[in-house]
């Protein structure tokens, strides 16, 4: 009776369980599934109300209760979810599969370099040993000269042929075919890779230099998410991607019978600074397809040995020669390419002076500039393709591309200054440290569409000052970025105010040219960056008053397009750049630009002797002045004797009668910029800081070390406490201590009717406000404080200079770069003498962060 009683119970537990359940799992109709769906396209995730109104106006989903269309809700974004993450982790496992294939392609290029170095040696030690058991001098002179005959005949010589002929080129371009496969694919160079550049799915890929090979040379293999096709028209429009292309004419296309196609190639490259001549190559270029179905790109110069045509020559140009170089673009499973890069060239460096000689013999240099920003291009456009770049400011990637690369354009035109341009120099005032062009036909720098300014009957052109120096111990990033960030310490607003006016119809005669700080700041708006972060694309707001008071009604804003380059601390030792144009506020696609700006290229690191650890102007006996030279002892402490080349070029327009004046003004700033990025060379230099990390200058000055006692005793006298615990105030003990706070101490003036600026401010107070000691006496306190900060320390200044002291509450305070900046507590006190007089006021930001 109990059992059955209790098989009662299960029974009835089961079908209450059953009834539940029914309850709880709904099946939908496709008609209600379809309903759902469209309402999930327009808003994945609705509220109470929407689901609600759902049920109301759709009568086929009347029989199913709220929560259950919430529970569909939930279910549909967990598969989207699930959907994406599986998108995701299938195109990571392609790519690391392809990625997989490259590395072992490799691993087998580097067992074949293995073998053949082993057989070498081999060789080696066989002709060693028969040169050792040679018993007379003329055996061993004949084994001698047989290995230079190998050494100077490695390859046969080749069958005369008639290089104007379709065939002719047919053999040169099968030759440099294989010549390319030999060194994309095996071990016809001995390539090592680059420092940094680690495979992976998200990498560029492999990047590799040569090794005691003639002329220069670089091979890259990535991936990239876009067809064969697409590719190949990608890289064959060099203009497009590399930067120091001036232009590339192909003279001549002829088919070949394989499907392929040759084409004879005319190439014009910039010279990268003003001490060099630009390079010109005449070049065969082969398109082909393997029967694998890869597609190669392959191409060598054309030279008179080889019988072949001539072709184009250009006054002011270095032939330069171009050996078997390519791209072999393999198709991918699953979609995307597998790309083979390999450049190489001879850049004639004979011709150059013998310091930049570095930037034509690296091979370094060649991959950053080149083979990298092939692979860099090619991955920049398939992300867009693939929609992963979002469009900034209501433009598109192309546009911003084009904007970057007339950025560049400009500036490499304004170096080179090309005579078929329209450039012409003009004499200068005898000291030849700043060249001095004009350009009276300007159309092609300013912009194809109309251009009111040019049209005016005044208009005289452009004129270009320009100027190169050579660094030392400076890394290329951290001055460009400091230009870039401490605009104030080099620019003159009133010359900006200059070059923004040439955008209007009736522009100013000519800047005074007075040196003098910023009236207000900067502020940089980010238009677009690579995928990288090599390339930053920007409208920089200069903040500031109307340029003359009877020009009141003008803007106080100007702004510039600007692009930075080599800024990122990834990107150490390639080129840094910092180029900009003025532009309207509201500027279109086809603004006129004009660009100006800064180039630093850093040469190979070389060892050079006493007096060379200074900055030095290649074109002029411009002193650094007091402070120039350095201890032997002192030794940079990331790169020692690092060099590189600055190079110089601001732009301007200028009005036909007043051409000598702007010459001399433009001559004038620039000498002053100069002076200014002297002095900032100097002073970020990482040689300048001790083994402390204390500016040399500090723990040596008599009025440091007397400030840094004088903050420390007012503040105990005062307050009443301590905030260093020093043992002797003997030397500069106190200066360390105050020096390594970990809160932010910074002293400014007090003077009546004047701004307070700041004076001093210890190694956290410098990075609190992002400045330098250079710069810390530009900024004023009241552009730190925000409006609640000022109106407190207001109100409280008067406690200060009579109880001595005053305890600020936590607030928000913004760096010299605008970032704003959160703190617990300030502490405020008056810096009194040894005569126990006003001296400064110091501030103490404790617990500071950034927000």
């Amino acid at each position: 009776m109990a059992l059955l009683m209790h098989r009662e119970s299960n029974s009835c537990g089961s079908n209450s369980k059953q009834q539940m359940d029914a309850s709880k799992y709904v099946r939908y109709t496709p008609e209600q599934v379809e309903a759902l769906e469209r309402v999930y396209a327009e808003c994945p995730k609705p509220t109470s109300l929407r689901r609600q109104q759902l049920i109301r106006e759709c009568p086929i989903l009347c029989n199913i209760e709220p929560k259950q269309i919430k529970v569909w809700f939930q279910n549909r974004r967990c598969r989207e979810k699930q959907r994406k993450e599986s998108s995701r982790l299938q195109t990571v496992n392609r790519k690391l599969s392809a990625m997989n294939k490259l590395l072992m392609e490799e691993n087998d290029r580097l067992q074949k370099q293995v073998s053949q170095l082993v057989y070498e040696n081999g060789y080696m030690r066989q002709q060693l040993h028969t040169v050792s058991a040679t018993t007379t001098d003329t055996s061993c002179e004949s084994v001698v000269m047989s290995g230079q005959q190998q050494q100077k005949n490695p390859t046969p010589q080749h069958p005369e042929r008639d290089a104007n002929s379709p065939a002719g080129l047919l053999a040169i371009a099968e030759e440099t075919l294989a010549e390319f496969l030999g060194k994309a694919t095996g071990t016809a160079v001995d390539w090592v890779q680059m420092i940094g550049m680690k495979p992976g799915p998200d990498s560029i890929g492999i990047v590799a230099v040569s090794r005691n090979c003639s002329g220069v040379a670089a091979r890259a293999c990535g991936l990239v998410s876009l067809e064969p096709s697409k590719v190949a028209e990608i890289l064959k429009d060099r203009l497009s991607w590399f930067r120091e292309c001036r232009c590339l004419d192909v003279v001549s296309v002829i088919p070949t019978g394989n499907g392929g196609t040759i084409e004879l190639v005319y190439m014009q490259t910039y010279a990268p600074t003003t001490l060099a001549s630009p390079r010109d190559f005449w070049t065969l270029r082969y398109t082909t397809s393997l029967e694998d179905g890869s597609l190669v790109i392959c191409e060598r110069s054309l030279t008179s040995s080889s019988g072949a045509p001539t072709g184009p020559t250009a006054p002011c140009f270095a032939r330069a020669e171009m050996l078997p170089s390519g791209y072999l673009i393999r198709p991918c499973e699953g979609g995307g390419s597998i790309i083979n890069i390999v450049d190489h060239f001879d850049l004639d460096a004979w011709s150059v002076p013998e310091v930049l000689r570095p930037l034509y013999e690296s091979s370094k240099i060649l991959a950053q500039k080149m083979t990298m920003a092939a692979l860099r291009h090619i991955r920049q456009i398939a992300q867009e393709t693939n929609g992963e770049i979002q469009c900034s400011g209501g433009r598109q990637p192309a546009v911003l591309r084009a904007l970057s690369q007339r950025l560049c354009r400009g500036f490499n035109d304004a170096i080179n200054g090309f005579v078929d341009d329209g450039w012409s120099i003009v004499g200068g005032d005898g000291v030849e440290d700043v060249t001095i062009a004009i350009n009276s036909s300007p159309g092609k720098f300013l912009g194809s569409q109309h251009n009111t300014l040019s049209m005016l009957p005044s208009f005289g052109g452009v004129l270009c000052a320009r100027a190169s120096m050579l660094l030392q111990n400076v890394p290329p990033a951290l001055l460009v970025r400091f230009l870039r960030e401490h605009r104030s310490e080099w620019a003159d607003y009133e010359v900006d105010a200059y070059s923004a006016a040439s955008l209007k119809a009736s522009p100013y005669a000519v800047p005074c040219a007075r040196l003098s700080g910023f009236p207000g700041g900067q502020v940089i708006l980010p238009l677009a960056q690579t995928v990288e972060h090599e390339e930053f694309l920007e409208v920089v707001r200069l903040e500031g008053h109307a340029f003359s008071p009877e020009d009141i009604a003008l803007s106080r804003d100007m702004y510039l397009l600007q692009l930075a380059s080599g800024v990122d601390e990834s990107t150490s030792g390639a080129c840094a750049q910092l180029v900009f144009a003025p532009i309207d506020e509201s500027f279109g696609d086809d603004a006129p630009l004009l660009p100006s700006g800064f180039r630093v290229i850093p040469l190979d690191a070389k060892t050079d002797g006493a007096g060379a650890t200074r900055t030095l102007d290649l074109a002029s006996t411009l002193e650094v002045g007091p402070g120039g030279a350095r201890t032997a002892g002192e030794v940079d402490l990331c790169n020692q004797n690092l060099r590189s080349v600055l190079t110089i070029a601001f732009q301007f327009t200028f009005e036909s009668h007043y051409q000598d004046t702007v010459a001399a003004m433009a001559r004038r700033y620039v000498r002053s910029i100069v002076s200014s990025v002297q002095r900032v060379a100097m002073a970020i230099s990482p040689s300048r800081l001790s083994s402390q990390m204390v500016p040399k200058t500090l723990p040596g000055s008599p009025e440091a070390v007397s400030l840094a006692r004088w903050i420390c005793r007012s503040y105990r006298m005062h307050t009443g406490g301590e905030f260093l615990q020093i043992d002797s105030e003997a030397g500069d003990a106190v200066l360390k201590q105050l020096w390594h706070h970990s809160d932010a101490i910074m002293c400014c003036s007090v003077k009546m009717n004047a701004s307070a600026v700041f004076t001093f401010a210890n190694q956290a107070g410098l990075d609190m406000l992002e400045t330098t000691l250079v710069a810390l006496q530009d900024i004023m306190l009241e552009r730190i404080l925000d409006e609640t900060g000022r109106k407190l320390l207001l109100s409280e200044f008067s406690k200060i200079m009579q109880q001595g002291f005053a305890y600020l509450p936590a607030g928000v305070c913004v760096s010299s770069m605008g970032r704003p900046i959160a703190y617990e507590q300030a502490i405020a006190w008056k810096v009194l003498n040894d005569d126990d007089s006003n001296h400064c006021l110091a501030f103490m930001f404790v617990n500071w962060s950034f927000v």
